[in-house]
């Protein structure tokens, strides 16, 4: 399709607990006139319509050795097909982080739901610019507790369950796995879905 060639953001080339909980959040903050469960319809459809553009697998491979590369396909992580996850490049399968490493990482992101509703969604991180307004940004691997951790979401710690230090994703990410911070928050109360392109770092001490 010819929108395919807008939408990659490739460097320069039953609903679970956690939702239902979310759920009862977002009712209060939504419009009368869209229910919460019509905005993850919606949601939905966005995801759908981008993954539609792409090869997808269904599953991680049974010995966690992915496909790589900008032409790569797109693998659903977990059961509920919250994150789905390119890689670009894997990293050193050598040197990757432990429980309670600090992982450095950039980010560049843009929204689904505006790309598939046809409007100029822009971009949004600090991929090539350390000096904006986001500035360094980091998080603690396999911490749930941290603020500094937890504002990105679960979804941006899944790359590192199976790549190293200095690889390169690109992440879809419905509202659920997404940035949950206080900036953040209009974003999932709405079901904001975001493809975001990331490159993790190893800290240098």
């Amino acid at each position: 399709m010819q929108k395919n060639k807008n939408i990659r953001i490739i460097r320069r080339n039953v609903m679970p607990l956690g939702l239902t909980l979310l759920a009862a959040v977002a009712l209060a903050s939504c419009d009368d006139s869209e229910s919460y469960s019509d905005l993850l319809r919606d949601e939905e459809k966005a995801v759908n319509w981008f993954l539609a553009q792409q090869k997808v697998e269904t599953s991680v491979p049974a010995d966690s050795v992915f496909l790589t590369g900008p032409d790569a396909p797109y693998y659903r992580m977990d059961e509920d097909g919250t994150v789905y996850m390119q890689v670009i490049n894997p990293g050193d399968s050598k040197d990757r982080p432990k429980d309670g490493d600090k992982v450095l990482f950039r980010f560049e992101r843009q929204n689904i739901k505006a790309m598939y509703n046809g409007i100029g969604s822009g971009s949004f991180g600090n991929m090539d610019n350390l000096d904006s307004s986001i500035g360094a940004t980091y998080l603690f691997y396999g911490n749930t507790v941290y603020p500094t951790t937890t504002q990105f979401g679960t979804g941006m710690q899944i790359p590192l369950d199976y790549l190293g230090y200095y690889s390169e994703v690109n992440l879809v990410l419905k509202s659920y796995s997404g940035f949950t911070g206080a900036t953040f928050q209009s974003e999932q109360s709405s079901c904001i879905p975001f493809l975001v392109n990331v490159k993790y770092y190893k800290p240098e001490y």
